[in-house]
């Protein structure tokens, strides 16, 4: 279950899903101060998407999505000149009700959407995870390249690792991130990835999904 009040760190291009991990330069002081009291606390933060057109008031605090989601800090680098490389892994979404003021950083009172995938599910996700990987199959073969999909993965972290890794656009992933249940984001992955099929080469690299 995550606090009812967690800091909020906004970014343009990047979405955390549950279970995922997600690799972090900190460099801005505002932020910088979130990590260090992070790292004190429980360390956990919430990543949510900042809304187009957040350039023209980046330094104070532009709308974002009201759905993100919380990651615990699993590993923190501090830097000599005071930046943090870390690495979050993704908890649970969230809903943004209201931004506290009182810090440099963004804090936010947020309700948990906690994900549990319920057994009648479980069989229609399995069906749909192989429609995804025989997608992924047929674009990555287009480079020549052999695909790779982990089979211990379970379906529904594969679907979220995928949302995550894969490359789309950040509205695509936010889009993917608001759906209700990960049978429902299964099926929009899917979506997109037979669109993705007809996209140009660069969108599949090296064999393995980007």
């Amino acid at each position: 279950m995550l606090p009812p009040t967690i800091p909020i760190f906004p970014l343009p291009n990047a979405v955390l899903f549950p279970n995922v991990f997600l690799p972090l330069h900190i460099f801005e002081p505002r932020y910088r101060a979130m990590i260090a009291d992070t790292l004190e606390g429980d360390r956990i933060i919430g990543m949510a998407l900042l809304r187009p057109g957040y350039e023209a008031d980046y330094q104070g605090r532009p709308p974002v999505f009201p759905i993100g989601c919380a990651g615990v800090v699993t590993r923190a680098e501090t830097l000599a000149d005071g930046r943090y490389n870390i690495i979050l892994r993704g908890l649970e979404r969230f809903r943004i009700s209201e931004e506290e003021s009182g810090k440099a950083y963004r804090v936010a009172q947020v309700t948990g959407l906690p994900e549990v995938v319920p057994d009648e599910d479980r069989a229609e996700l399995r069906r749909h995870r192989h429609r995804i990987e025989a997608l992924l199959a047929a674009a990555i073969e287009r480079t020549g390249a052999q695909p790779r999909f982990p089979p211990a993965v379970p379906d529904e972290d594969l679907v979220n690792a995928l949302a995550q890794h894969l490359k789309l656009d950040p509205l695509e992933r936010q889009a993917l991130l608001e759906r209700e249940g990960v049978l429902a984001r299964c099926r929009g992955l899917i979506e997109l990835l037979e669109m993705k099929t007809l996209a140009p080469r660069d969108t599949w690299k090296d064999g393995t999904v980007h």
